[in-house]
């Protein structure tokens, strides 16, 4: 989910569906999957990071397919589903598209192909399907796993006098820790950005399982979901406390998550951070600043004693086949290359992703990887990939006003559950 710096909307729309897309090419080309042309949208391929993944990818659907053409187009992220939703309008555009898992794949699931027929021989070598399922069909397969771990610098809390190996178990505790290290270091306590309304999906996700129950949790990700329970509630108090007691860096409303809140962890001036496991924000990223050995991982701390933490992921990022190509199956080819052992083994090397591949080895990347990856088979689906796109852009909204003092918890689960309701 890395930003980019955007052209106006209106420029990049026009380039992108005159120039950049498959069957929108242009007249007297061949293109939408027509068996000489197969065109890629992402955010993900213009990322030097990701150089070795794509040609891998690349490599592995010429074997099958040489006289296909693959062009790859990557968006800018702050506009990559306004401008998908316009190709989804306009009923043409790329072939195969990238989506975040959950409500945004699962919104548009109508414009994309079901793929089940074509990757079943991948469903067990990969992990993460259900991000990218709706109603029983699959509808991407998974590139990376995604989740939230809470991030530590050791170094801070040892010169704060804290055990750098054992982080806070309670909520209590990680407040009095936080405490401990403003007064001796002068650092504060979480790195936050929710300046694009991120910052409460990364929170909701990272800090559910140490609140809720077991059982509200499952119900939770099954879609029955009680916003009136004392416990959803308090997932919200939690968010506006972290403000109120100045937990939180400065102008957190203003500061954007990607990458501006990660500097500043990075910066070692902030104790903690609600990072991801893949792609950006990751301890791949972070480790290349505070060293391997000075970067920590926490399970959430506890606040309710009923709870169970564990790690929250879904599959992060995979690749669709729009419905309106030529050529389902040659664009569902592309597809399984794209989640490729070799091409992932890439991903991971050089971008730090947890693939959706496990049997990929992550022994030699230090031991917050290590310890991410031993969390997996105890994780559970992250919550805020349960909502909406819809629900999640108006917690964003909420999650402002809470940090700001200008709305009460009890009215934005109210607004919250009304907007889940209706989808």
């Amino acid at each position: 989910m890395k930003q980019r710096t955007l052209l106006s909307a209106a420029l990049v729309l026009g380039l992108t569906l005159t120039a950049g897309c498959g069957s929108a090419s242009g007249p007297g080309t061949s293109s939408g999957g027509s068996g000489d042309k197969l065109v890629v949208w992402d955010w993900k391929s213009g990322d030097a990071k990701a150089a070795a993944y794509v040609e891998k990818a690349k490599a592995d659907f010429a074997k099958n397919h040489p006289g296909v053409n693959v062009e790859f187009v990557a968006q800018p992220f702050d506009q990559y589903y306004t401008l998908l939703g316009a190709a989804i309008q306009a009923g043409k555009g790329p072939d195969v598209v990238l989506f975040n898992g959950g409500g945004q794949i699962r919104d548009r699931a109508d414009a994309l192909a079901p793929l089940d027929t074509y990757v079943a021989d991948d469903r067990k070598r990969l992990a993460g399907w259900d991000a990218f399922t709706k109603d029983g069909k699959t509808y991407a397969a998974p590139v990376t796993l995604q989740g939230h771990p809470v991030y530590y610098n050791k170094d801070l809390y040892q010169k704060a006098g804290l055990d750098p190996d054992s982080p806070p178990k309670t909520w209590d505790d990680f407040v009095r820790d936080c405490g401990v290290i403003a007064q001796k270091t002068g650092a504060k306590c979480l790195a936050q950005g929710n300046k694009e309304g991120y910052g409460i999906q990364f929170f909701l996700s990272a800090m559910g399982s140490a609140v809720l129950t077991p059982q509200e949790y499952d119900d939770w990700i099954a879609g029955k979901r009680d916003w009136s329970s004392a416990n959803v509630k308090r997932i919200f108090e939690l968010w506006k406390q972290t403000a109120d007691a100045g937990l939180n860096t400065d102008g957190a409303n203003s500061t954007a998550m990607f990458n501006d809140a990660f500097a500043l962890f990075n910066s070692g001036k902030v104790a903690n951070v609600i990072g991801l496991m893949s792609d950006v924000g990751h301890w791949k990223d972070f480790a290349e600043f505070l060293t391997p050995e000075k970067l920590g991982v926490m399970r959430a701390p506890v606040v309710n004693p009923a709870a169970k933490p564990s790690l929250p992921f879904d599959g992060g990022i995979g690749y669709a086949v729009a419905k309106w190509t030529k050529d389902p199956k040659l664009a569902a080819d592309l597809v399984r290359s794209l989640t490729s052992a070799d091409a992932l083994k890439a991903f991971y090397a050089d971008g730090g992703a947890i693939a959706s591949d496990a049997t990929i080895d992550v022994s030699s990347g230090g031991p917050a990887v290590k310890a991410i990856v031993a969390e997996v088979k105890s994780g559970k689906p992250a919550l805020h990939v349960a909502l909406s796109s819809k629900t999640l852009d108006l917690m964003g909204r909420l999650s402002q006003q809470l940090l700001s003092g200008s709305a009460a918890v009890d009215d934005a689960v109210a607004q919250l559950a009304a907007s889940d309701k209706t989808g």
